[in-house]
């Protein structure tokens, strides 16, 4: 389920109990859409891509001094 169809029974600040209060809320309404289970395929393919970003940030790290993450 996506946050954003959560936030409309969302009473006060975030809490855990609280949120379970508004998923349970939200669960039992009858035109609440969820989030889509990805396949293992699209779950490989996400961790590929956090990989190749992560290598690519590091890159520019070592090539930039001024960076934090060249440490």
């Amino acid at each position: 389920m996506l946050a954003q169809y959560l936030k409309p029974y969302l009473k006060t600040n975030k809490s855990d109990y609280i949120d379970a209060e508004a998923i349970a809320e939200a669960v039992g309404r009858p035109k609440m859409r969820f989030a889509p289970i990805k396949s293992d395929d699209q779950l490989g393919l996400q961790s590929l891509h956090r990989v190749r970003e992560r290598w690519a940030m590091r890159r520019t790290a070592v090539i930039n001094p001024n960076s934090r993450l060249a440490a």
